[in-house]
């Protein structure tokens, strides 16, 4: 009887073991496929297709205001974690009995880089990434005074979350300055932007020019 018992609590034990080393497996290669799920959609040759919004409002009082500021952009992923492209932006804000609109534009090439330290990108799907971009800009407002047109610059932290392998939600803090000509010489803004992108393999992409053809 005392061996039995001693034979059952040494099977238990094995058991427990066994289910455990399991579960520690399990969660390793959970783990390794969401960080290489992640690191798929950044390598090189990848790219990138999509549009930052800010600063979208519609008023619906008496002044009846419209604001709204967007960026198109696509990006070529020369290696891994480093992106470059180019970008479109337009702004504009309009209101009632406001006398005009104030609009804004801007064109030219981004660069971004995806940072890969597991320390930083707690969160599982994520990364984070910084962006720059250099080209044409201007800011007109309506009326007369602050107009500037010229050198656009822009810098700033991002995060992006993956909702799945191939569509990122992200929000970027960024820096945009105008140096140029016009009734002002500079113009500065901050601004917390919201969008997606969509990361596409270079084949998926020459498959579907392919089938079109």
């Amino acid at each position: 009887m005392g061996f039995s018992c001693v034979t059952v609590m040494e099977d238990f034990n094995r058991k427990m073991k066994t289910d455990m080393k399991r579960k520690l497996l399990a969660s390793a290669f959970a783990l390794i496929a969401a960080m290489t799920g992640v690191k798929a959609q950044i390598q090189k040759g990848n790219v990138l297709v999509g549009g930052d919004l800010a600063n979208l409002s519609l008023g619906l009082n008496s002044s009846k205001t419209f604001n709204v500021d967007i960026t198109p952009k696509a990006a070529w992923f020369i290696k891994d974690n480093v992106a470059i492209g180019g970008y479109v932006n337009f702004n504009l804000y309009t209101a009632k009995d406001y006398g005009g609109s104030d609009v804004g534009y801007g064109v030219g090439a981004l660069g971004r880089y995806y940072v890969s330290d597991p320390s930083i990108n707690i969160l599982k799907h994520s990364r984070f990434f910084v962006e720059g971009n250099v080209g044409i800009a201007g800011y007109n407002p309506a009326g007369a005074g602050g107009s500037t047109n010229g050198l656009g610059i822009g810098f700033g932290p991002g995060m992006a979350y993956f909702i799945t392998p191939n569509i990122g939600l992200e929000t970027l803090l960024k820096y945009d300055g105008i140096v140029g000509f016009g009734s002002a010489t500079t113009t500065n803004t901050l601004t917390l932007d919201f969008g997606f992108q969509i990361y596409l393999p270079t084949s998926r992409i020459k498959n579907a020019v392919n089938r079109e053809r």
